[in-house]
Order: structure tokens, then sequence, then C-alpha cells
């Protein structure tokens, strides 16, 4: 029941945040977003996951050349497990090219589980970013992102995450309906044995009539340290975008 709740409440938010957007746009300030339930928690580092369905939301809120682009991951009982802030500035605008500089200032959280009581933790974390894209055309591009994290409680992980990201969109499927393509090849370099090469495919199809999409997502480890590693994880889920 508190999960039909949750999802009744943030339907409701995001209406909401819909109705604000036209008027927001006459100010030239632009706004878009997605909310999806997806049932294995994939994490912005595809490496990592949540193992549990969850929900989660991406926003844009964008003026000229910055952007806030806030992520966010909650368990279907609220719990949250990532709060991302990310704040965007784009350095080159070009017809083909651009470049980005990003920083984040976010939250992690982890669930323990005592003999008496679950414990819920958050770890804050920042993490700088550089981005570049080529457009090969309208609906293709090949962009290269490099993160640096930082992890600012005691125990907690930082490193480098460098991911070139293929995509295709916009691919027709009949009349009704159309399919998004992106490959990803990451390599992570974190401390405590956290690095790895990593393949991550991901098939979108949406509708042309309605801002509805579903999503498959799979990462496969290629070469990797972890112990024990990790097996091949996929990730399905459903939204609606505005």
């Amino acid at each position: 029941m508190r999960s039909i709740i949750s999802i009744i409440f943030l339907l409701i938010a995001f209406l909401g945040i819909a109705n604000e957007k036209a008027a927001l746009e006459k100010q030239s300030v632009k706004i878009s977003g997605s909310l999806s339930i997806n049932t294995n928690g994939i994490a912005p580092i595809p490496s990592f996951s949540f193992g549990k369905p969850i929900i989660s939301t991406n926003l844009s809120i964008s003026r000229n050349r910055f952007s806030y682009d806030p992520f966010f991951a909650y368990s279907f009982d609220l719990k949250p497990w990532i709060i991302d802030n990310w704040f965007h500035y784009k350095l080159v605008v070009k017809p083909k090219f651009e470049m980005r500089t990003g920083v984040n200032v976010s939250m992690f959280f982890s669930e323990y589980k005592m003999p008496e009581v679950d414990l819920w933790q958050g770890q804050r974390y920042t993490t700088l970013e550089l981005a570049e894209t080529y457009k090969f055309s309208e609906t293709s591009s090949l962009s290269l992102l490099t993160w640096y994290d930082r992890g600012l409680e005691d125990g907690t992980i930082s490193g480098y995450f460098i991911n070139l990201v293929a995509d295709k969109s916009d691919i027709s499927i009949g009349s009704h309906f159309l399919m998004d393509i992106n490959l990803q090849a990451f390599f992570i370099d974190y401390t405590d044995k956290n690095d790895g090469l990593f393949l991550a495919p991901t098939i979108t199809c949406s509708s042309t009539d309605i801002p509805a999409f579903v999503f498959f997502q799979g990462i496969q480890q290629l070469v990797t340290n972890m112990l024990p590693a990790p097996d091949f994880s996929w990730n399905l889920g459903v939204g609606f975008s505005f």
C-alpha cells in the first residue's frame, strides 16, 4: 500500500512541475524531465546497483549555457538512495561539437540490517565533470565523460569514471513508436579495489502519441579486480517524460 501511495505522490508532484513548464519557458527557462520505475536500481555509474526496484527522477532546468540537472532515486517506501545535484556550464557550443563542465554535490544512502533495527546511512560525495559530445547528425552522437568522485566521509571511496557513449535516437518502429540505442563503454578506477572495464547497452522505446517509454539496460564486466566480480546484471523500466 505504501508503494502505491508513494507512486501517486510522485505523479502528482510531476504533474505540478509540468504545469509550471510553459510559464517558465516564457522567461527563457527550459524545463524537462522524466519519472521512471526500475526493477533493479542501476546507479548513474552502472557498475553499482541498489539491487531492488526503485523510483527515479531526472530533471533539467536550463537557461542559456547554465543548467541544474538533479537526479533522485528512492525505494518504493520512499527511502532515499541517491540524491544528485548537478550544476553544468557549456564551455563550447558549436553545431557539431559541445563541451561542458560540471560539479555535483550528492548523497548516497546504504541500508545496514542490525539485530534490533535497520540503519539507513547517508554518505556525501562531490564530483567534477568534463564532457565532450560530437554530433554526427541530429540523431547520432559520440560523447566522452570524465568524472572525479571524492567521498567526504571516512570509509567512502574516491576515483575516476571515464565513459565513452555512442547514441542513436529516433529510430522509427512503425508509425507510432521510436527506439533509442545507447552503448556505454566505461572504465572505473576507485579506491578499495573498485576498478574495471564494463559495457552497458540501453534500448529505449517510446511512443509518438504519448510521452511514455520503456527501456532495457544491461551491464557486463569485461575486466575487473572487484571481489566478488560482478555478474551480468540487467534492469527494466517504464516511465514518462515531459
